[in-house]
């Protein structure tokens, strides 16, 4: 792993590029935010968009959770093993929650990877890639409990607008099907002064909208003693003038309290939307799970929400085909997926997590009964999502525009936001400037199952200091020396993605 003869054929003016890989949940972004805040604080640059492999560093930020991570990871190494042959100064670096589970495994299946790190150290990758080239030799570092949060490291955020928060990390919860809590540890909370501080300071730099980001956010004061902590931090973000709209994800049903409701309901900025993992209707199932919860606590949580937050879109995870399911438990699950009319859920199939009990139990589902459920689950809910969707329609909304939201814009001539429940609305194009982060009303006229129009003109364009900061930001980019292309922004809270929807789909 010699670094004498360094090919900087995507350098920069002698400066060092890199290009950070994610997979997983929102937590695994948001710590990719902050490994591109800690290179760039160590002097990197981030590689031309494209690079595909070509930086001069290339972290793998990874999941234990979905399925054949281990495979998809040892494939991309696999791939980019040639191109490093050929360019001895470059460096790989494997981090997240399959690096904590598999720790020196992976140095031994890919000998060309020079620094492994675990979710407890990413503040630690500058220093193990410089101790890396000066020694010539893999660096495993894996901490076995928080050295910071990540909240605390230098961050690149993606948005200028929207930003993470982490309150909590790790999780005390020992869900049969989920190896998260053995990578992420025991939760552990932040201070309430800390957190609040943070938000203020983004909103200083015209952030409008944070997400509260925890593995299990409602548990939030568990290890403070105090069991109204999360209502009450909720309670004092509506306190931050300058912020607009309070998100976060994911709650647990077993946490879910009155106080929280009322605090939702009460506190202005704290959007209609809420993200309430089921993962399966059936009381046995649910037990098998080691889920605290039954349908009928479910049910009755959702029916709280609906009356205090009338116009409250509630989305949520489910997996179906988990050892055991009957076609009867089965059939509970759609049946609170009618009760609970959710605006959408993240469905998967079920499928073996090494080191989870669930890997280990009797009556795997045979992979034809599992598709078929799945099919059918996915059939019902697209219906509801189209209705659900539809009652949008007439509706006068607020949103807050996006970039990079809407694949089709350029073509249909339209923008693309996010309404305060979180649903996403393509709108038609003003004659006057809109920006990343400003705000418009418009009225809903149609409604597809993922997403809304409004086809009429805008009603109003609102311009925000959020919107400010995205020209700020993208201004500064664009000015930047021709060698250096950090790329666009990508404005607004990330999609959340397949079977690690939230929490990594596991809450």
């Amino acid at each position: 792993m010699s670094s004498i003869s360094i090919d900087r054929s995507q350098s920069v003016g002698g400066t060092r590029t890199y290009e950070v890989r994610t997979y997983g949940c929102q937590m695994n972004v948001h710590d990719s935010e902050r490994l591109s805040g800690l290179l760039e604080d160590a002097g990197y640059v981030r590689a031309p968009e494209g690079a595909d492999g070509d930086a001069d560093v290339v972290v793998f930020n990874t999941c234990a959770v979905r399925e054949n991570a281990d495979n998809k990871l040892y494939g991309n190494l696999g791939h980019l093993a040639p191109k490093k042959a050929s360019r001895p100064g470059m460096q790989i670096a494997v981090g997240g929650c399959l690096a904590q589970k598999d720790r020196d495994t992976i140095v031994k299946r890919a000998p060309w990877v020079d620094v492994v790190f675990g979710t407890h150290n990413i503040g630690k990758l500058p220093v193990l890639l410089e101790r890396a080239r000066v020694q010539e030799e893999a660096q495993v570092e894996i901490a076995e409990s928080l050295e910071a949060f990540p909240s605390t490291l230098p961050t690149r955020r993606e948005s200028a607008y929207a930003a993470w928060v982490s309150i909590s990390v790790g999780c005390n919860n020992t869900c049969t099907f989920c190896i998260v809590p053995a990578l992420r540890g025991k939760e552990k909370d932040r201070r309430p002064g800390d957190i609040l501080a943070e938000v203020e300071a983004l909103v200083a730099e015209g952030v409008s909208e944070i997400t509260l980001l925890g593995q299990n956010v409602n548990a939030y004061g568990s290890d403070m003693g105090d069991r109204e902590a999360f209502s009450k931090l909720l309670r004092a973000c509506g306190q931050i003038e300058g912020l607009e709209r309070v998100r976060f994800t994911s709650p647990h049903p077993r946490d879910f309290t009155d106080d929280v409701i009322a605090a939702m309901a009460e506190t202005p900025n704290v959007m209609p939307q809420l993200h309430m993992p089921l993962q399966s209707g059936s009381d046995p199932v649910l037990k098998a799970m080691r889920r605290s919860y039954r349908q009928e606590r479910y049910l009755g949580i959702i029916e709280k929400v609906r009356a205090a937050i009338p116009h409250a879109a509630i989305t949520t995870d489910i997996i179906v085909g988990f050892p055991g399911e009957t076609e009867e438990d089965f059939e509970q699950t759609l049946h609170v997926v009618r009760e609970a009319r959710f605006a959408q859920a993240f469905t998967f199939q079920y499928s073996k997590r090494p080191g989870t009990p669930a890997a280990e139990m009797e009556g795997q589902i045979p992979k034809a009964v599992v598709q078929e459920r799945y099919e059918r689950l996915v059939a019902l809910q697209e219906e509801i999502s189209w209705e659900e969707n539809k009652k949008q329609v007439g509706r006068t909304l607020e949103l807050m525009v996006a970039e990079g939201e809407g694949r089709k814009d350029g073509a249909t001539h339209r923008l693309s936001g996010r309404a305060p429940d979180n649903r996403l609305v393509h709108f038609t194009k003003p004659d006057q400037e809109v920006r990343p982060g400003d705000v418009v009303t418009v009225e809903i006229t149609y409604a597809a199952p993922h997403h809304l129009l409004a086809e009429g003109g805008v009603l109003d364009v609102r311009r925000t200091r959020a919107g400010d900061a995205w020209e700020k930001r993208n201004t500064a980019e664009q000015a930047k020396p021709a060698g250096v292309l950090l790329g666009l922004p990508k404005i607004g809270v990330p999609e959340p993605q397949s079977a690690v929807a939230s929490g990594c789909g596991c809450d």
